[in-house]
């Protein structure tokens, strides 16, 4: 059985565990003398073996008297084998509390008997039960600290009760203990007479769990296996039930469908692959199956979409914003994401839904998504595989949020593309010019506007069709329900850079002056758009220049602090890194910096 240790900092978790690993003998005699030597330099009970550092081994844990990384331990019983994952307590660490929980049984909770049900031990409870965690044993902990105290237990209990019993748990237990003194860790406290429970081993060791039947086996291809020219194996690992030779498969994105031929393994081939199991398949067709395909029963076949409705968890610093392009990893298939709702953000304390224009770190909430292209999937209640997923910063590459799939859009099914019989080349054959999206950004009172203008002038006398999308005017029209939060901005930024995608498929040339300032969303203009009819331009006149000018006089509210969010001021303007021509309109004139323009408007 797998189980996680988790709830508030300091409520005991790693030194429950130490003292249970110490309990049933399973700290070999030199680790303990190493134990003995650290718990003299680094540990907080004295004279006395601190067994939270057998958990805790990187120096930093060590130095602060905190978990960070989750640790894995393994001891037995006389009943069944044991891994524990001990996570952290810490909110700025709750990834890794998740990812302990993903593949556990049950949750030990633990509450310091002297503080109660904290934030995060509500917190953590609620991602246990999002996760799939069955079962839920309370340790109301460090009891010696409050004499034992029946009635203390017993509110503390109480109240846990209440917040859980709505979260689907199997079954929830609370245990009063002492882990440091040993009371009901693995014998029943002298202490606390009052307690007829079992103890927390024995209430583990009771334990049944849930041995549901096998479901539909699937997948999902981690690398095409090509040693010779003679071998090609599809690599992974089966999913949800088991595969056998000469079963039909169906590939969820392409559709084919073959049998089959071999399960080869290191240890020579097999006849089935149970759950878990890491193979290589060898099928009975000649087939393009790349890394990310997901191979399912031809006859059920697993169903691919590109918008669901998810529970994020989100795990960063930087905010979750609607309409943001993030990647998004499902099994062994990766696609571009965003927001495009927020439903709602769940209170961790009342678990009440609550209205939110962006996610925060820490934040859980039901959202719809939408992707790039159409992912296999499956509800994260009916598989983890298909149904758990996770968020990536484009840019950073930092792992951002944690999704848990909870059902199709269906309106995913009711929008297909049509196919146009006018395609783009013909409309820039018929124009006599290519299209592309000329995309000014800088500050306020850079000159965006100035340039764009001047140079639409000069195209439209070449005989070259334009369209101005101007910050300002925009924002008069299909805009005009945006402010400038940084949520708001990034929504303004999707919508420009949609309507130039269809401008310049219409063979225009685009051009467009925005601030801009997220480097994000105008990377996602260029992927949207596409990276050979995109041109970024960066006018990068220096922020005392703008400021003099100040055409708006948004600078001078924006130091009276009438304008909190303006972009180099109250709010961040990322600088583009490899812009296609870099614009300083304090050191140019605007006649030759259109001349330079018109070298990339062709």
């Amino acid at each position: 059985m797998r189980f996680i240790t988790c709830g508030s900092v300091d409520d005991g978790k790693s030194t429950l565990i130490g003292c249970l690993l110490a309990d049933h003998h399973q700290i070999p005699e030199d680790q303990l003398a190493v134990l003995e030597k650290d718990s003299r330099q680094h540990g907080t009970q004295g004279n006395e073996i601190d067994f939270a550092l057998l958990l805790d081994g990187l120096a930093a844990e060590r130095e602060q008297g905190i978990t960070i990384d989750v640790a894995y331990r393994f001891f037995a019983t006389a009943q069944r084998r044991y891994i524990v994952a001990d996570t952290p307590g810490h909110e700025q660490y709750t990834r890794n509390m998740i990812t302990g929980a993903s593949t556990a049984d049950a949750a030990i909770v633990l509450a310091d008997a002297r503080h109660g049900v904290l934030t995060q031990t509500r917190r953590h409870t609620y991602l246990a039960a999002l996760m799939g965690v069955r079962h839920v044993v309370l340790a109301v902990n460090k009891m010696d600290l409050v004499d034992y105290g029946q009635t203390t237990f017993e509110e503390i209990s109480a109240a846990f009760h209440q917040f859980a019993s709505s979260l689907g748990f199997a079954s929830i237990t609370a245990i009063p203990l002492s882990a440091l003194k040993g009371d009901n860790l693995t014998l029943p406290s002298q202490q606390m007479p009052w307690y007829a429970g079992l103890t927390l081993i024995a209430s583990l060791d009771a334990l049944e769990l849930d041995t549901a039947p096998a479901t539909r086996p699937v997948f999902p291809v981690q690398w095409v296996n090509r040693p010779d020219q003679s071998f090609r194996g599809l690599a992974g690992s089966v999913s949800g039930g088991a595969l056998h030779v000469n079963d039909a498969v169906r590939c969820a994105r392409s559709g084919q469908t073959a049998n089959i031929a071999r399960i080869v393994t290191m240890d020579g081939d097999l006849e089935q692959a149970a759950e878990g199991r890491a193979v290589t398949l060898v099928l009975d067709r000649a087939l393009d199956i790349p890394r990310g395909e997901v191979l399912s029963p031809a006859d059920d076949p697993i169903e691919t979409t590109d918008q669901f409705e998810a529970t994020l968890i989100w795990l960063h610093q930087e905010p979750g914003l609607v309409g943001r392009s993030y990647e998004i990893k499902l099994a062994t298939q990766s696609a571009a994401a965003s927001i495009t709702v927020i439903k709602h953000r769940v209170n961790i304390n009342t678990l009440a839904h609550e209205p939110a224009r962006a996610l925060q770190v820490n934040d859980v909430a039901v959202c719809k998504l939408a992707l790039s292209l159409p992912l296999a999937f499956d509800t994260f209640t009916n598989s983890k595989t298909l149904g758990g997923f996770i968020l990536i910063d484009r840019l950073t590459r930092n792992t951002i949020a944690a999704g848990l799939v909870r059902h199709n859009l269906r309106r995913a099914q009711n929008v297909h593309r049509q196919a146009l019989s006018v395609t783009r080349p013909e409309r820039e054959r018929l124009n006599g010019h290519s299209g592309r999206v000329i995309w000014f950004t800088g500050l306020s009172g850079s000159g965006k506007s100035t340039l764009a203008n001047a140079l639409e002038v000069k195209l439209h006398a070449a005989g070259i069709r334009t369209y101005l999308l101007d910050g300002d005017n925009v924002r008069q029209g299909l805009n005009r329900d945006l402010g400038f939060t940084d949520a708001d901005r990034v929504e303004n930024i999707r919508r420009i850079a949609e309507v130039a995608r269809l401008m310049q498929d219409a063979g225009l040339v685009v051009i467009t002056a925005f601030i801009a300032p997220f480097r994000a969303e105008r990377e996602m203009a260029r992927e949207l758009i596409g990276a050979d009819h995109f041109v970024e331009v960066y006018v990068s006149t220096p922020l005392a220049v703008c400021e003099a000018r100040d055409p708006k006089g948004l600078y001078k509210k924006a130091r009276s602090g009438l304008l909190p969010n303006l972009s180099g001021v109250g709010s961040a303007y990322d600088v583009p890194e490899q812009p296609a021509l870099a614009i300083d309109t304090s050191a140019i004139s605007t006649e030759d910096a259109v001349v330079a323009l018109l070298r990339l408007s062709h």
